[in-house]
């Protein structure tokens, strides 16, 4: 920092710096007469540049601002010339969202290259919004420090939360590369279970209705003209109590496909909420699960297929109902 007699005013210099852990730090600062009348979170933002105006008004809204020693009730607040204000400072969940974490994984493949998983019901995927650890990709990065290099800690595609089944992942940039590469050819053959609401017109169809973001409700995916192509094929195994067990292959790996696809066609998931399945067979989540992955090696170019049966909530239900027929 410069001599005081080559500094300006200090009213946007910390004065203060308190380091505390990795994600935190505290500043403090006087206000100059040049902030006097200024709003709070303006201020912040020249105590704090590197973080969004946003970011510092949820840091007042959370209690970690104070003024002359008392938390401050309002980033609207004007703050007086003089007055010392302190702040701590924690980043954003989503800066510290990339983090290895000790998550236990069922790896059903390993070689250098590829690693295949089969991920519970539960387990999110990637961090995002709500959701800033405890993710497969916080569990990838705490298995295998090469992940960090990797675009996404090596993850090519994903299943929803609370969808179990397999996944492939790449350990290598060769890998990742060779991985996307034939999931965009469609190569990669994905299959799943799954228990939906009412009987299927035909034992066997093929949907094929592009999906996009529902303009209605912003979280779910909906069936749009101006969607990305989706085409998944359907097989009904099985019939009893009002319910279908289903086979389903993707041929193209749009958001929720198979979730929006059975709705289109009048047929949402048992326990899918989000698009309108009731719960029934005592399933507390969504009844999918994927249960065979096959796909060429990306460097070797060898032939792998994998299959995994479903957990025990599923299982009891999809056989009641194939059982039942």
């Amino acid at each position: 920092m410069s001599s005081a007699s080559h500094d300006p005013e200090p009213d946007t210099r910390p004065d203060e710096l308190e380091p505390d852990d990795d994600a935190c730090e505290i500043r403090s600062v006087a206000v100059g007469l040049a902030q006097h009348g200024e709003r709070l979170d303006k201020l912040l933002t020249a105590i704090a540049p590197e973080f969004s105006r946003a970011h510092l008004q949820a840091l007042i809204a959370d209690g970690r601002v104070e003024v002359e020693g008392r938390v401050a009730a309002s980033a609207s607040a004007r703050v007086k010339a003089g007055q010392k204000v302190r702040v701590e400072l924690v980043r954003p969940a989503q800066d510290q969202a990339f983090k290895p974490e000790d998550i236990a994984l069922d790896v059903v493949y390993e070689d250098a290259h590829v690693l295949v998983v089969n991920k519970p019901a539960g387990l999110v995927v990637h961090p995002a919004a709500g959701n800033w650890s405890g993710t497969l990709l916080n569990g990838l990065l705490a298995r295998d420090p090469n992940a960090a290099t990797l675009p996404r800690a090596g993850i090519v595609h994903r299943l929803d939360k609370d969808t179990s089944g397999l996944m492939v992942v790449g350990r290598t940039l060769e890998g990742v590369t060779g991985l996307m590469r034939d999931i965009a050819a469609r190569v990669v053959s994905r299959k799943y279970l799954a228990l939906a609401h009412g009987r299927l017109k035909t034992e066997q169809e093929s949907i094929e209705a592009p999906i996009g973001r529902d303009p209605r409700v912003r979280v779910r995916m909906a069936v749009v003209s101006s969607g990305k192509p989706a085409r998944t094929d359907v097989e009904q195994v099985g019939y009893a109590e009002g319910i279908a067990a289903v086979r389903c292959t993707l041929h193209t790996g749009r958001t929720h496909q198979i979730r929006v696809h059975l709705m289109f066609r009048g047929h949402p998931l048992v326990s899918d909420e989000v698009y309108g399945g009731r719960p029934a067979l005592d399933m507390k989540r969504q009844a999918l699960h994927a249960a065979h992955l096959a796909f060429r090696h990306p460097v070797t170019g060898a032939e792998l297929s994998f299959d995994a049966a479903p957990p025990p909530d599923f299982a009891q239900a999809w056989a009641r109902i194939v059982d039942a027929g």
